[in-house]
């Protein structure tokens, strides 16, 4: 899809969770929508100026009819999204600039500012349901976690909390210790099990639940600027609950495997511009992945061109056979992986047992003994498999304007 022109640096986008609508926010505190259809064409379907100030963050309802905008002007402006005109402001919603909105519940939305400071609002009254005040500097993310009613914060002091939306205390029920660097973007990963955060380092930090928040459990290196915005794939693809989308200051939007690490390509090139925000239309489960920079276009990029080519690219190359090098860095994976449920023991491992290994011995003879040949084949794949990669996210940037990515039909396998 051609890149949509929106006049000014944007800020956040969100799409309609069932339409074909995509809306951000900009700059000049303008919120503009667009249509879009398969084809790839867009036409504008409303453009809006509630303040003059920036329009830093946009959240949308759970039926797509209104979407809450907020930004350097500390209100929150509701915007009917099928009129296109703001019918309720809330000014002075907070006492510094809104920096991060969420909606949680169908009548529940958190927001966050630069002072720290979050808020939850019930869009039928007025005023706050509650306010915390456990960060000092600004709020850059949040995470809802439904099945506990959860709602986790990311800052720019260097932690994150927790905070429990049913409790009425103004305290989180887990906050985590300094991580010594600016917290800048938050996802689940592993149904929910475990929590990507995104630094300004441009280390992937993972928190897992059952080990508690007070510190990250691993830590990802290999991108090398921050990494302001994380996104999941469509769930009907492939490794969909450990393979994210990250957009980094260097102007790359990735997609990357997790747990083992792999990259499996770039999505997006934005060159010399960072990226900001990217999402996934239709409720995250759609085509089409927007990604914003400080350039003034959206980004549409179509993900079935990443991840289904990938596909077909790893079934044509395993039914012609392609090497015995790229069967065997598939072997290294799954070694690398071998802590997996359901994974399958090798038959080398297996017979260790002195009295299984004479019973096979046996058998080997009476078909024929194997070949020194094939035992020194064996080793030397073993430590082919043991030889370390170099860092697949450090990925050299191409030219500016460029979003082709030249590869081998083999390129994400292989990486």
């Amino acid at each position: 899809m051609p890149d949509i022109p929106v006049g000014a640096q944007i800020f956040d986008l969100a799409f309609h969770p069932n339409r074909p609508i995509v809306v951000t926010g900009l700059l000049t505190g303008h919120v503009k929508a667009f249509g879009y259809d398969e084809q790839g064409s867009h036409e504008a379907k409303f453009s809006l100026r509630p303040s003059k100030r920036s329009c830093r963050t946009l959240a949308m309802s759970e039926d797509g009819a209104h979407i809450w905008a907020g930004g350097k002007a500390k209100a929150i402006h509701t915007i009917d999204v099928g009129t296109g005109e703001v019918v309720d402001t809330r000014a002075g919603a907070h006492d510094a600039p809104i920096n991060r909105m969420k909606r949680l519940l169908p009548n529940l939305l958190a927001s966050g500012d630069d002072d720290g400071v979050i808020k939850l609002w019930d869009p039928r009254k007025p005023d706050a349901v509650r306010k915390y005040t456990q960060h000092f500097d600004f709020i850059s993310d949040f995470l809802w976690m439904d099945d506990k009613k959860q709602l986790v914060a990311t800052s720019g002091d260097g932690t994150l909390s927790v905070m429990d939306v049913r409790s009425k205390k103004m305290e989180p029920v887990a906050q985590s210790e300094d991580q010594e660097d600016e917290l800048l973007s938050i996802l689940s990963i592993k149904g929910g099990q475990k929590i990507v955060v995104g630094t300004q380092l441009g280390v992937l930090s993972i928190f897992n639940r059952k080990s508690g928040w007070g510190d990250c459990v691993d830590r990802i290196p290999g991108h090398p600027q921050s990494i302001d915005a994380l996104c999941a794939i469509p769930s009907h693809y492939p490794n969909a609950h450990s393979t994210i989308l990250t957009g980094s200051s260097d102007g790359l939007l990735r997609a990357v495997q997790l747990l083992p690490t792999k990259l499996l390509g770039v999505v997006a090139d934005h060159g010399e511009f960072p990226i900001e925000r990217i999402a996934v239309d239709m409720n995250g489960e759609g085509r089409w992945v927007g990604s914003a920079g400080h350039e003034e276009v959206l980004r549409m990029t179509d993900l079935k061109e990443v991840f289904e080519d990938d596909d077909d690219a790893e079934e044509d190359g395993s039914d012609d056979g392609e090497s015995d090098d790229m069967q065997s860095k598939d072997n290294a994976s799954d070694e690398e992986d071998n802590d997996a449920p359901g994974h399958k023991v090798s038959a080398e491992t297996t017979t260790r047992d002195p009295e299984e290994k004479a019973s096979l011995d046996e058998e080997a003879h009476n078909e024929g003994h194997p070949s020194s040949d094939e035992e020194d084949a064996a080793e030397e794949r073993k430590k082919r498999k043991r030889k370390k990669e170099k860092d697949p996210l450090n990925a050299m940037k191409r030219k500016k304007g460029k979003n082709e990515l030249e590869a081998e039909p083999a390129f994400f396998a292989d990486l």
